[in-house]
């Protein structure tokens, strides 16, 4: 048994021609936007601030020894000095 060929139809391009739009310029391409409110903008920088205040060590191991070094230092320690750090002691305890 031959079959022969099916002359003048074939089954998909009839599907694919009845599928196609020619109103492509028809369409419209509008540009996507985000709008951030002014209360999520603090939550991001109040999250922003506490992950620095946790990276942050709470001694500054370079400061302490530049302060331990210029004490060693005779000279540093002087009268108008000491009078200096005692009143600025006072003025943060409010006396």
């Amino acid at each position: 048994m031959m079959i022969e060929k099916l002359v003048g139809t074939t089954p998909l391009s009839n599907v694919q021609k009845t599928n196609r739009t020619n109103n492509a310029e028809k369409v419209s391409s509008r540009a996507d936007s985000v709008s951030i409110s002014r209360e999520a903008k603090e939550m991001a920088d109040a999250y922003y601030l506490k992950q620095v205040a946790a990276e942050t060590p709470d001694v500054r191991a370079d400061r302490i020894a530049e302060i331990k070094a210029k004490i060693q230092d005779p000279n540093y320690l002087n009268s108008a000095r000491i009078a200096s750090a005692a009143d600025h002691l006072m003025e943060s305890f409010g006396i």
